[in-house]
């Protein structure tokens, strides 16, 4: 039998994904589990979610809905993970948040932390 499995896609993660995370782990004590399956999913090359527009053919960034176990909710009331896919074997996780805090997340702002990730490069 033989195995072709890919190489797995390593996962980078920008400030402000660790910051959030951290800052929503107070609040919501099993986010990291909520967040675990999401990432075994990407190093496994599955992209999850919704591709966003506005970022030009270059960049492919996309919203994951994350259950959030702490409220019973179901994804709707979750968090949602955004991420960018730098090549076929790198994921940049750009930030998290929580739906009942915040209710989207613009373009800009997006912008803004892939500016201020790759300008700390």
């Amino acid at each position: 039998m033989t195995n072709n499995h890919s190489p797995a896609i390593s996962i980078r993660f920008a400030n402000e994904f660790e910051n959030e995370l951290y800052r929503l782990s107070k609040k919501y004590r099993r986010i990291r589990a909520d967040v675990e399956p999401i990432i075994i999913e990407l190093q496994k090359g599955n992209f999850l979610g919704d591709r966003l527009q506005g970022f030009g053919i270059n960049y492919f960034t996309y919203k994951v809905r994350v259950k959030n176990s702490n409220i019973q909710k179901g994804k709707s009331g979750g968090y949602r993970l955004i991420y960018c896919v730098e090549s076929p074997t790198s994921i940049l996780l750009l930030t998290i948040y929580s739906k009942s805090e915040q209710e989207d997340i613009g373009v800009n702002q997006i912008n803004l932390i892939l500016d201020e990730f790759y300008g700390n490069e």
